[in-house]
């Protein structure tokens, strides 16, 4: 049988309880023990830097969120589409690191991909962005363009009908930066020798190095993409975009508050592919 409080003890925890009913009442907070204000803010600082820290882990190594500036994508992308970037596929990168850690996937030809530029010369004041861009040959590949088709170790790699409806550009279009290319290209292909002159159109043939991929945007006649700034380095991947969780019309629309009220409803949810 238990034993009985002492009829003083009974007496104090019936006057404390009094107390604080009675503050309640009267719209008092009852009086804290000394140094318990301390700990609660203790404990609500805690919460905060677990949630923090929970957010930046999913963030670095998980999923990303990602918005699409140009349109050297379309129409896979277009300006405005906002898109989840899983970033465990081909490895997270830790941040302020050279370290890329195991995904559980390789970068495949075909691929929409997220990745850092290799220096780009001609934009000082940002010349490592990150692009997304399609994946079209990985190392060992031989590649070349002919009359603005794409060739990957001899077979034609044509758009699809949407991707073939962009606009054309000068397809003879040259640029000083293409010139990086000599350093890759190979003689005594079926493509023939590449050109003195590499255009947009007609280039290569070149070879793909070891531990690198070759990017290309999808509207080929508006994308600054690997014709422009050579190969990637494999580390310099960063994730692979999964769907458009939102999208409005940020170019050209004569709506006020685009990103309220010109919304494309159609396009979240869509899977890139």
């Amino acid at each position: 049988m238990a034993s009985k409080k002492p009829a003083s003890e009974r007496s104090s925890e019936r006057t404390s309880e009094r107390s604080s009913v009675a503050a309640l009442r009267s719209g008092k907070a009852p009086a804290r023990a000394p140094g318990s204000g301390g700990a609660s803010a203790w404990e609500n600082i805690k919460a905060v830097l677990v949630t923090v820290a929970i957010f930046l882990a999913i963030r670095t190594f998980l999923i990303e969120a990602y918005r699409i500036p140009s349109g050297s994508m379309i129409p896979t992308l277009l300006v405005g589409d906002w898109l989840f970037v899983n970033k465990l596929a081909y490895g997270p990168h830790v941040p302020f690191t050279s370290i890329n850690l195991p995904g559980y996937d390789e970068p495949a030809r075909g691929d929409v991909v997220v990745f850092v530029s290799p220096t780009q010369i001609d934009q000082p004041e940002d010349p490592h962005p990150t692009l997304v861009k399609r994946l079209v040959a990985v190392a060992g590949d031989t590649i070349w363009m002919r009359g603005g088709l794409l060739y990957v170790n001899g077979m034609p790699q044509r758009q699809g009908v949407a991707a073939q409806q962009n606009p054309r550009g000068d397809g003879g279009f040259s640029h000083p930066l293409f010139q990086w290319q000599h350093q890759f290209e190979v003689r005594g292909t079926a493509a023939g020798d590449p050109p003195v002159s590499p255009t947009l159109d007609d280039w290569g043939p070149l070879v793909v190095p070891a531990g690198h991929l070759f990017m290309l945007g999808d509207n080929r006649y508006d994308s600054k993409d690997g014709r422009y700034w050579g190969m990637v380095p494999r580390e310099n991947v960063r994730g692979r975009p999964v769907f458009v969780y939102y999208s409005y019309n940020a170019d050209d629309s004569d709506r006020p508050l685009p990103f309220l009220t010109d919304i494309r409803w159609g396009r979240i949810g869509d899977v890139i592919r």
